[in-house]
């Protein structure tokens, strides 16, 4: 069923920075604390998208990845040298234990609760062209919530909390706010109307969306974000058109970063937009501007678009040329 190796194949493309170490905050155990996000990616390679109608197509083999937002940002995080924290509520299954020996063959810092339907999965479904269609199956169980004894062993000691968007995870903000802790999220796919991502969206200084649904409303959500909510910026990723940051002292025009040539052949978009967020979050927290920090995020999205498979392998942000 799965294809998970015996050691962890997180790496960076540049092997000389395996072990580079950032120590951000003295006084803080933790430069990121990821809140949830861990699942099981199964990839369908298909010969075209959409997929044509018939009893049987016959593919290229099909795999699992440990995979899902929370889990890219924070390996990406954890790659870059930061001190990374993660939780998240795992079912008590197969899907959970690959997600369990692959975090610990990574040395990230993990712990988990119990999720009563089980680990959250995916099947996605990608074309010759690196394009995909996702499937995407939550798993959610009304009113669970992560540990309080968790999160508030945590919070803490974190610099910067990312926290993904499922429902659970909406009592974290909160708390987190409470903590005067940096709260950023990624809120994926959304079309600024679905009301599942206000909280998220008005509740964090940083807001990551992708752009494929915003269309024309771009600039009024980016308003409406800053009018009701905490955000300092927006970042908008919008694949082979680059990425844009709407910013709370300049919010009439948004500041642009072109997408840039990926360093081989285009193979599998999956985790692009969390390699972009781990190497955004990474830039802040080395303290670059903003322009840079887009930059690198933009680099490492396109890095992951070159290699099978989910959160596979990591670009190097700190490589001194382009």
């Amino acid at each position: 069923m799965a294809r998970l190796g015996a050691y962890c194949r997180l790496k960076w493309h540049d092997v000389r920075y395996t072990h580079f170490a950032l120590y951000i905050m003295p006084g803080k155990t933790f430069d990121l604390l990821v809140i949830g996000g861990a699942g099981i990616d199964t990839i369908v390679p298909l010969p075209a998208l959409p997929l044509a109608l018939a009893d049987s197509t016959h593919v290229e083999p099909i795999l699992d990845y440990v995979a899902h937002t929370g889990n890219g940002v924070a390996l990406g995080a954890l790659a870059a040298g930061l001190r990374v924290k993660f939780l998240d509520l795992i079912g008590a299954d197969q899907a959970g234990a690959m997600i369990r020996a692959r975090h610990a063959a990574c040395g990230l810092d993990a712990e988990y609760a119990l999720a009563p339907a089980g680990t959250r999965r995916s099947v996605n479904l990608v074309d010759k062209q690196g394009r995909r269609q996702s499937l995407y199956d939550g798993r959610e169980t009304p009113g669970q919530r992560l540990p309080d004894a968790l999160l508030q062993a945590a919070l803490p000691h974190a610099h910067h909390v990312h926290v993904s968007i499922m429902d659970w995870a909406r009592h974290v903000l909160p708390a987190a706010r409470a903590a005067e802790v940096f709260i950023s999220t990624d809120l994926h796919d959304w079309d600024g109307v679905a009301q599942h991502h206000w909280d998220f969206a008005l509740q964090a200084d940083g807001v990551f969306v992708s752009g494929t649904r915003l269309g024309a409303n771009e600039a009024a959500l980016a308003a409406q974000i800053f009018q009701h909510g905490q955000a300092q910026w927006l970042i908008v990723m919008d694949g082979a058109h680059g990425s844009r940051a709407w910013l709370r002292e300049q919010a009439h025009a948004p500041l642009r970063q072109a997408a840039l040539p990926p360093p081989g052949a285009v193979i599998d978009s999956n985790g692009a937009g969390d390699s972009y967020v781990a190497a955004f979050i990474a830039a802040r927290l080395r303290g670059l501007a903003l322009s840079d920090c887009m930059r690198i995020g933009a680099r490492a999205g396109a890095y992951a678009c070159t290699r099978a498979g989910t959160h596979e392998a990591f670009l190097n942000p700190w490589l001194a040329a382009e």
